[in-house]
């Protein structure tokens, strides 16, 4: 005879049922949350939702369906898509193909305030030469360039993610599970860390779309910092994750980040 009330026990089989359920976002394994967002299918579907009007939004103001405000030019509305593509993708490549770790913090948007000054910081530097010196964002081939940043490092990061499948993480690991393997081939036999170098030129392609030159600067120098601290840091805890194995991939592909060995 159980001492579990019955009405109890029904609503923790309905909690085990719905944690199983292909829509949770609880992770199957031990991935932490910032809880700053709600970790329920409702917040995941509020937060792509949204997403997805910002996107079209941005796209609209692409193709310039809105002419009569002097802020709507092409280039505004390609960093506004690119962004929300961006972190959509995140979550859209995490529910695909690394389910196990899959939650609403792969958005990606709960990055700390300094990612959301940077992006704030972009837009503000591109609305304020607009306004004051519109000849300063007359150049369509730096734009163009920066496009193909964008779209180049895009395909890197999520074709990392999606190779990698549940062998990536957002955070990163601090203990070898059964299951991890080291991934060297693919777009990984190219570049040893795809993700961080997609994200890299992704950002510094928003900049010449917005054609910032400071901004560019700032991005420049602020990401290859962090990428050369997570990279060392991650790749000593690689070496003792695969040993020798690991070294010699890591003396034989490079990180096609400038300056990161």
């Amino acid at each position: 005879m159980s001492d579990v009330p019955a009405s109890l026990e029904n609503r923790l089989r309905q909690r085990q049922h719905l944690q199983s359920h292909p829509l949770s976002t609880i992770p199957s394994v031990d991935v932490r949350t910032s809880a700053n967002i709600p970790n329920t299918p409702l917040a995941a579907a509020a937060v792509a939702f949204l997403l997805g009007s910002v996107f079209c939004f941005g796209l609209l103001i692409f193709l310039r369906a809105f002419t009569s405000f002097w802020w709507t030019n092409y280039q505004l509305g390609f960093f506004v898509a690119a962004w929300s593509t961006f972190h959509f993708g995140e979550f859209a490549v995490t529910a695909g193909w690394n389910l196990e770790k899959c939650s609403v913090d792969s958005f990606l948007l709960d990055n700390g305030s300094m990612y959301h000054i940077a992006n704030g910081s972009a837009i503000l530097e591109h609305l304020l030469t607009l306004y004051f010196t519109p000849s300063f964002k007359s150049w369509p081939w730096v734009s163009a360039l920066g496009m193909a940043m964008v779209f180049f490092g895009q395909f890197m990061r999520s074709a990392a993610m999606i190779h990698a499948s549940t062998n990536f993480s957002h955070a990163l690991a601090s203990k070898k599970l059964d299951s991890h393997r080291l991934v060297t081939d693919g777009i990984y036999a190219w570049c040893r860390h795809p993700s961080y170098a997609g994200f890299f030129y992704w950002a510094l392609g928003t900049q010449l779309v917005l054609q910032n030159p400071l901004c560019f600067i700032l991005y420049f120098f602020l990401l290859w910092r962090f990428f050369y601290a997570r990279t060392r840091f991650e790749e000593k805890t690689l070496i003792k994750f695969f040993g020798d194995s690991y070294i010699q991939y890591r003396d034989n592909v490079g990180t096609k980040i400038p300056f990161i060995p």
